[in-house]
């Protein structure tokens, strides 16, 4: 377990800092009121995210150890949205369509709201 843990802590390390030094660099090339940088750490971690399942489960291709390590470490420091992406991704292959609605609005909107939440505290201290 103690190995499991650290694979995680030094992936997500790497994804953390990836994410930061990358998205500072595209906002820098691109500037915009858009947040590009995050559009694109977002779409790339969905894309390493896909291809590292499909490594791991359709080919084989990846031990358990490194799976973990890519996954939940790197690309979970790199961007949950890659998470929140892949878990949408095996709702519509299992045609679960009325929990990702479900799944999808209640992260969007209840997200919103949290944020919100969050950004108000400060006024009840």
């Amino acid at each position: 377990m103690l190995r499991t843990l650290l694979l995680i802590g030094l992936g997500g390390f790497l994804g953390s800092i990836s994410r930061f030094l990358i998205a500072l660099g595209i906002n820098r090339i691109f500037q915009s009121v858009l947040p590009i940088g995050t559009l694109f750490v977002n779409i790339v971690g969905c894309l390493l995210i896909g291809i590292i399942y499909s490594l791991a489960e359709q080919k084989n291709m990846l031990s358990p150890e490194l799976r973990i390590f890519l996954s939940v470490g790197f690309c979970g420091g790199f961007t949950t949205y890659s998470s929140f992406a892949f878990e949408k991704f095996h709702l519509i292959k299992t045609g679960d369509f009325l929990m990702l609605a479900i799944y999808v609005s209640a992260s969007v909107f209840l997200g919103l709201i949290a944020v919100f939440a969050g950004s108000q505290i400060h006024k009840l201290f």
